[in-house]
């Protein structure tokens, strides 16, 4: 896998083995995530905390996992979000005067 140690390489290498209950990799660490994600590990926990990435507390101190699959959806949704964006930017809709306190705020064209 493209820039990851061999060992998060491994952890992630086949997604569909999270599927089965029995496989120890089926959690990743903050420090995992954020390497699979090309993020400081900071940014992972502000994505946990604000709900978008889902997580847990294992052990003591309480250390967050993420579920492997959850990873996968959460970077799934943001591809998908990531389309919608451009599509909407594309369309001809993108073009609508914008609604502002209720005005409807046209271009500097004499309306």
């Amino acid at each position: 896998m493209l820039g990851l140690s061999p060992g998060c390489a491994a952890i992630i290498g086949d997604m569909t083995a999270a599927d089965r209950p029995d496989d120890v990799t089926r959690f990743l660490t903050v420090a995992d995530a954020a390497e699979v994600l090309n993020v400081a590990p900071s940014e992972v926990v502000g994505l946990i905390e604000t709900g978008e990435l889902p997580a847990i507390r294992v052990g003591r101190p309480g250390a967050w996992r993420i579920e492997r699959v959850e990873l996968e959806a959460y970077i799934a949704a943001m591809y998908e979000e990531t389309r919608r964006r451009a599509l909407w930017e594309q369309s001809d809709l993108a073009a609508i005067p914008e609604l502002s306190g209720g005005r409807i705020v046209w271009p500097e064209d004499g309306r």
